[in-house]
């Protein structure tokens, strides 16, 4: 059977991407594992690779032309074979340029209301984005010729929210990854009930734990290891572990608890943003974890990072300490339920036991989660939680 080439997904913002090159013609031999297509987004450039030996059957997407992530780019397979004839090829954003010129002379107010069993025209694309975010076409009007649904229509719909006064599309007036932000930040506001606790955790003894470990490891232990990222990491990976209803998605549609624990970290990037993935964080020790932070971290600046690892992640940790900030509210990646944010580390004078006056450091953290799937007291005890294992460090090594 042939098997499909699919358009990435490079980042958090990314919805669609566009096909650069392609390196091979049909009929071409190719190489598992060699490149056979240049794609890009707002940002990023990345090329695709075949995952078997054979040849280019087909390009359903030629250069120039862009495709929702994860659609059907083309195939590859032995000499010979057939493409699967129900895999329609994905549509190119570029067919819709007609139907957003239409979509001028019709605002969504102005579209006449549909009756039952009345037949909805949509763009094949419009119908692939529409299924992923789990919206009903009958719910969206229509702004193409004859009432047709198109992507951008999909886009700027809010399920269960009507408006007759407002028409705009999120975003409209920004460019590029700054849009697409501005899209998804939206999105996720509008998808979830989102709240956000705040504490504050007693580091003192973690940072003990740090300096004891690197001088009893020295050289056996890589500096990453060690860092507060990486610690935060295992201590985050250990609660969620500890409180499974956290390592959860929910799309409006489906409820889903994963098993495994794969961390996404937030990183700038120019204009933008993005989530790397650190995969089974729960099954790695603290020497593979910091690796790991450093190796997909470091290629997701640079533009390297494989597209899988764009993609997947149960949970979201959000850093804004080397910026000074203590306290914020970061927005859910959705569909995820949970993000943590993480502030800068602040000095504090308490008495002890002895009434005695002594310094502490404390990490200020933030954690929002989807009230619609996790209620407030829960949500309290994962971040305490967390708090413990931050506070009792030799517990991330055991």
């Amino acid at each position: 059977m042939a098997e499909t080439l699919l358009m990435p997904t490079l980042g958090l913002t990314m919805t669609e991407g566009t096909v650069d090159q392609w390196y091979k013609q049909i009929g071409d031999p190719v190489a598992k594992g060699e490149a056979v297509v240049s794609i890009s987004s707002e940002k990023l450039t990345h090329d695709v690779e075949s995952p078997v030996d054979g040849v280019l059957l087909a390009i359903t997407v030629d250069n120039g032309e862009e495709a929702v992530c994860q659609g059907v780019i083309g195939y590859v397979g032995a000499e010979g074979e057939e493409v699967p004839s129900g895999d329609a090829p994905v549509e190119s954003i570029a067919e819709e340029v007609t139907e957003v010129k239409e979509e001028a002379k019709v605002t969504p107010t102005s579209a006449p209301k549909r009756v039952s069993g009345e037949r909805i025209f949509a763009t094949p694309l419009a119908r692939k984005i529409a299924a992923d975010k789990g919206y009903e076409l009958e719910d969206i009007i229509g702004t193409g010729g004859n009432g047709r649904i198109t992507r951008r229509d999909v886009d700027r719909f809010i399920p269960q929210v009507m408006t007759s006064t407002v028409s705009q599309v999120t975003g409209e007036g920004l460019e590029g990854m700054r849009k697409v932000i501005a899209q998804r930040m939206h999105n996720s506001l509008n998808q979830s009930a989102q709240l956000t606790l705040h504490r504050k955790a007693d580091i003192t003894k973690l940072l003990a734990f740090r300096k004891d470990l690197k001088e009893k490891a020295g050289d056996n232990l890589s500096k990453s290891a060690l860092s507060i990222n990486t610690l935060l990491v295992k201590a985050v990976s250990l609660a969620l572990k500890d409180k499974p209803e956290m390592n959860a998605s929910y799309n409006g549609v489906e409820h889903i608890k994963h098993d495994s624990v794969h961390m996404g970290i937030a990183v700038a990037v120019d204009d933008g943003l993005v989530v790397p993935v650190i995969k089974d964080v729960d099954t790695k020790s603290l020497s593979q974890i910091g690796a790991g932070f450093v190796e997909v971290t470091s290629q997701a600046i640079e533009g390297t990072l494989p597209g899988e690892l764009y993609s997947g992640s149960t949970f979201t940790i959000t850093n804004l300490g080397t910026a000074g900030v203590e306290y914020f509210t970061p927005i859910l990646n959705t569909p995820e339920i949970g993000i943590l944010g993480v502030g800068a580390t602040t000095a504090k004078l308490v008495f002890n036991e002895e009434k005695e006056i002594k310094e502490i450091q404390e990490l200020p953290l933030s954690l929002t989660f989807d009230h619609q799937v996790v209620d407030g007291s829960p949500a309290a005890e994962f971040l305490a939680q967390i708090i413990y294992y931050l506070e009792n460090p030799y517990l991330l090594v055991v």
